[in-house]
């Protein structure tokens, strides 16, 4: 099984992924990813992927803790991986 550490494809993707329309997402997650990404899990890899499918708005506003998470991304790993990126 490869996971998102052993693979340097999955590594990139992420990390295009995670270029954001809006500045402020985009500054916030790539200084997370400078900071963090060598030690992220697959458990933190797909929490950062469900919050990369929300859109521009609903992402900033989680980030900076103007709204929390509802729904499908109401789940204690996005919920965790929201304290990281909020003090990143």
């Amino acid at each position: 099984m490869t996971t998102h550490q052993s693979d340097p494809a999955n590594r990139a993707r992420l990390r295009w992924r995670a270029r954001r329309g809006l500045l402020e997402n985009d500054l916030i997650l790539t200084r997370f990813l400078d900071a963090h990404e060598e030690e992220l899990t697959d458990e933190d890899v797909d929490a950062l992927t469900r919050l990369l499918d929300l859109a521009d708005n609903p992402l900033m506003d989680l980030l900076l803790g103007r709204a929390e998470p509802e729904g499908e991304v109401d789940l204690p790993h996005v919920r965790a991986l929201l304290v990281r990126l909020r003090e990143a």
